[in-house]
């Protein structure tokens, strides 16, 4: 997951070094009065999404398949725990009764 936020953030920051410099060169328009810098992040955040959904696709496969075990692990830990309360609150139950 990590790997994949950082292939994330370098697509963004490529973007916005491209960006940058085709506002500055003029061949894209600056922003309004002072609002170039926003600007710049704004464009590069739009042009960085669709670059990342199809150049990351496998990165993002495996990161989804990693979430997915960690959260299987973690219900299987759970019903395990789940299991263990029960039989002990079975098991007190029985010696109350003896």
């Amino acid at each position: 997951m990590l790997r994949y936020t950082l292939m994330r953030l370098g697509v963004l920051a490529g973007c916005l070094v491209v960006v940058w410099g085709l506002v500055y060169s003029g061949v894209l328009p600056r922003g309004l009065g002072d609002s170039n810098g926003m600007w710049i992040i704004l464009l590069s955040l739009v042009i960085s999404a669709p670059i990342s959904f199809v150049v990351l696709r496998k990165e993002r496969d495996r990161a989804s398949v990693s979430v997915v075990q960690r959260v299987d692990r973690m219900k299987a830990n759970l019903e395990a725990n789940r299991s263990q309360e029960d039989e002990a609150v079975d098991s007190a139950h029985t010696q109350g009764q003896a």
